[in-house]
């Protein structure tokens, strides 16, 4: 029965993972199962009723999510809290996109976003997903649309080592030069029109050309999410930084039961470029959620700050797994394996919010869920990223703990995580919220 879980959660997770090639998609894939589970929306421009007991969740910018079960113990209570981040490293499309190549190659301008490595995006079938924004009636609210190519449209080829012999010796890349995706041979329109992208998403939502008036397009990588490993123990996907976790406290949200402490899921957008925006970790969003939350069932400002005083967080990204090549990168004694349970994030350099005592409660809630645990520590010669955690608590004066699962290649167009240990994570996250 419990292999049985297992599998049903790692197959969701893989589901999950195909649906939500960005983060528009990873937003509209989580916001399509809350309403399923009789979540209501919350305009943040309107007036809130929020009942005990009752599930709601809010959107930013079509690209982060938060969803709550409103406690019944009083404003007062406090919230356990799960964040997680929508983004993950890669390419975004840049207006004016299209570049015609001598014999009529074209391919298309793009942006680094993030941190990616960027040779695991070559000679692999590519294609486009993203929001586009229409005209409206009103000025200020125009209407959004998603769009998603489901077939391969691109691919960044290699040149070939015939004309780079010292190609596996190293070669430094150039994000302008060396990443350019290729989209045609050569494009012909009866209008001599060259705005390509444009004329896609036109005919992909069944609209006029005019009526576009901008799009967040990014590449994603058409290849769907799988199980490796002699006995299907890995899985290999793009996203899995931080969609993973997006997905286990999903599930966890859905799976728990009790109704005394307000149970909140955040989802942020754009933790791979340091959160600085409205739908980011270091922006209020959360803060005005709570705030507004505790507002709607009685409390005030002095309930609130006691609110947060009774709240903990968990962070959750994830975290670096001992490389069976390169062990010497890691620290000697605190090396996550993969398969051996979440990982408690720890930094002296506070990067990661968690200290003893936060580490404490998360490692009791391991036990108390039957889940093994362990420890990430960078190794001292290498300075590791900072994560939602210490971001947050700039924000809201919260207790907390970073931990994720141990996964290898992280920001590869493909990265492994172990299948067992998105089982022990979901275990985990729901005794949190149970406890």
């Amino acid at each position: 029965m419990a292999m049985e879980k297992t599998d049903n959660y790692v197959n969701d997770l893989m589901r999950f993972l195909d649906r939500s090639v960005v983060n528009f998609y990873a937003t509209d894939t989580v916001r399509r199962r809350l309403e399923e589970e009789g979540f209501t929306a919350l305009d943040p421009r309107e007036s809130w009723t929020i009942e005990p007991g009752g599930r709601y969740y809010m959107s930013k910018n079509d690209s982060a999510i938060f969803a709550f079960v409103a406690g019944e113990d009083g404003a007062d209570a406090g919230f356990k809290i799960i964040s997680a981040h929508s983004d993950s490293p890669g390419f975004r499309i840049k207006p004016n996109c299209e570049m015609i190549c001598e014999g009529g190659v074209v391919k298309l301008n793009t942006e680094v976003y993030g941190g990616p490595i960027l040779y695991t995006w070559f000679d692999r079938p590519l294609s486009l997903a993203g929001r586009v924004i229409l005209r409206s009636f009103d000025p200020l609210n125009p209407v959004t649309r998603l769009v998603k190519f489901d077939r391969p449209l691109l691919t960044i080829p290699h040149l070939a080592i015939h004309f780079n012999r010292a190609v596996n010796e190293g070669n430094p890349l150039s994000k302008q030069k060396d990443m350019l995706p290729v989209l045609a041979l050569d494009y012909n329109s009866p209008t001599g029109d060259k705005d390509i992208i444009l004329s896609l998403i036109a005919e992909e939502l069944g609209e006029e050309k005019d009526n576009i008036l901008d799009y967040d397009l990014s590449l994603y990588d058409t290849t769907p999410a799988c199980r490796t490993g002699l006995h299907g123990e890995f899985i290999t996907s793009g996203r899995l930084d931080d969609l993973s976790m997006v997905h286990a406290a999903m599930t966890a949200l859905l799976d728990s039961d009790n109704m005394s402490m307000t149970r909140v899921m955040a989802v942020f957008d754009n933790e791979e470029t340091g959160s600085g925006t409205k739908q980011g970790a270091a922006s209020p969003v959360l803060d005005h959620l709570l705030r507004r939350v505790t507002a709607a069932l009685g409390g005030n400002d002095e309930v609130y700050l006691r609110a947060i005083a009774n709240s903990f967080m968990v962070s959750a990204d994830n975290a670096h797994a001992l490389h069976p090549n390169y062990p010497e990168k890691q620290d000697p004694t605190n090396h996550p394996i993969p398969g051996n349970g979440p990982a408690i994030k720890i930094n002296a350099n506070c990067k990661y919010m968690t200290d003893a005592d936060s580490a404490a409660v998360f490692r009791t809630i391991c036990e108390r869920a039957g889940v093994p645990y362990q420890y990430f520590v960078n190794h001292s010669d290498v300075a590791g990223g900072s994560t939602l955690g210490n971001i947050l608590t700039s924000q809201i004066d919260l207790r907390g703990v970073d931990m994720g699962a141990a996964i290898w290649a992280m920001h590869s167009v493909r990265e492994t995580a172990s299948v067992a240990d998105h089982d022990f994570i979901i275990r985990a996250f729901t005794e949190f919220y149970n406890c």
